[in-house]
């Protein structure tokens, strides 16, 4: 049985975790593939607003198995707080929430030694969320990580001391004058510990490919955005997993052949966090107004989102690099309102015009030219047909159709999974 793949394609907060949860209703297992609790996925139902940021976005439905695979990083003490806020709402997680024995545990270590390394580049800062989840895949990449699977050793608080001795050295070379109690941290780590072992550790691969042998239906989550890949992002303002359609084959042990559809979120306009290019930025009154309508705050930091244009050369790259074979775009309501849109169909760089992302996108390389589009008046949250949609948006959606070569096949007009238009 072939496995469906959903991830963003600009720089994060795109909605992905909204459209897994819409999607889950037709499949058995949602498996998160990448990333850590840097991740904030809201679902909004039922007039309550959820964030996740390690637990698949399907946790809400009875049926389904939430699995978090082997290329994810945990930290414990967030996923605790996570399954907590869960348990308000009686919901019966132990019994459709597995986690891989691969993947990789963050330390209180891992998250000082994020803050330290992060406070010593002073003005070169890459906006780290301070999750310690960079320090995490650096351990991992250097063979000195602590996964999943190490919890059912004996030996495993000998192998975390060793770690976190190594660490503190770490932390000292910095210098960067960083505060902290370690041993309160660790009070609280370990007991989270106890919370994940109470959960169901499997070796995912094999659950995975025995699930297909079976027939079962599998979609596949990613976290971030493929600008913030490892490989294929603005580098090094980026996150350290491959969030790309690769990353689902290494983050969850999925063969390339098994993959069927990709599908590719992206918003009707650009967002980032943090530090980073963004070639299609505004700094006037239209970004004020998408960033207060569309309420641009980071679900996990709480940080303001910069706000710009559609960017249709990272969208079209995006596209490219992953595959996708349908597309979703998100928050077309955030759009009404304007009477002219914008959208970069090619870069000026080096005195040529050229339509593909190039390796330097720094603002003193490029300039983005604009191709107009008509904007649309009417409010759009209250409706839920294709057939409602105004023609400027609709034209909207042709224009972006043509030019990524790839079908629209969801539009969402809110932030309720009720507010979902499929076409």
């Amino acid at each position: 049985m072939a496995v469906n793949l959903l991830l963003g394609l600009q720089w994060g907060d795109e909605g992905k975790g909204k459209i897994v949860d819409v999607l889950t209703k037709d499949y058995n297992i949602i498996a998160r593939f990448q990333g850590g609790p840097n991740a904030g996925h809201t679902l909004e139902f039922d007039g309550i607003k959820h964030v996740l940021h390690t637990i698949p976005s399907g946790i809400f439905h009875d049926k389904a198995i939430n699995l978090v695979g082997n290329g994810v990083v945990i930290d414990p003490v967030i996923f605790k707080k996570e399954l907590d806020n869960l348990g308000k709402f009686n919901l019966d997680y132990k019994s459709k929430l597995l986690i891989s024995r691969k993947a990789h545990l963050i330390l209180p270590t891992h998250r000082i030694l994020d803050a330290a390394s992060e406070a010593s580049k002073g003005k070169a800062k890459i906006g780290s969320t301070l999750k310690g989840i960079g320090p995490t895949y650096m351990d991992k990449t250097g063979r000195n990580g602590i996964r999943v699977g190490d919890l059912e050793l004996s030996d495993w608080k000998e192998r975390y001391r060793s770690l976190a001795n190594k660490h503190e050295a770490m932390i000292d070379f910095y210098d960067a004058k960083i505060e902290y109690n370690l041993e309160e941290l660790e009070s609280e780590f370990f007991e989270a510990i106890k919370v994940l072992k109470t959960l169901t550790f499997i070796d995912s691969e094999e659950y995975l490919h025995q699930a297909q042998k079976e027939g079962k239906t599998i979609l596949a989550e990613g976290a971030q955005g493929s600008l913030l890949d490892i490989d294929f992002g603005t580098y090094p303002f980026v996150t350290s997993s491959n969030t790309t359609a690769a990353g689902a084959c290494t983050g969850l042990g999925i063969a390339p052949n098994k993959i069927k559809d990709v599908f590719g979120i992206f918003k009707a306009y650009t967002t980032r966090v943090g530090s980073g290019p963004f070639p299609t930025e505004l700094f006037d009154e239209d970004g004020e107004t998408m960033a207060r309508v569309g309420n641009e705050f980071g679900a996990t930091t709480g940080r303001p989102r910069r706000c710009g244009w559609l960017d249709l050369v990272a969208l079209k790259y995006a596209v490219q690099v992953n595959g996708v074979t349908k597309l979703m775009m998100m928050k077309g309501d955030v759009l009404s309102g304007f009477s002219t849109l914008k959208v970069c169909t090619a870069y000026k760089y080096q005195g040529k015009a050229i339509t593909h992302l190039p390796y330097n996108i720094e603002p003193e390389n490029i300039t983005p030219i604009y191709t107009e589009v008509k904007g649309w008046a009417e409010d759009l949250t209250g409706m839920n047909d294709a057939s409602q949609l105004p023609k400027e948006l609709n034209d909207y959606i042709s224009f972006l159709e043509e030019e990524l070569e790839t079908p629209i096949t969801i539009v969402s007009v809110g932030p309720d999974r009720k507010q979902t238009i499929y076409r």
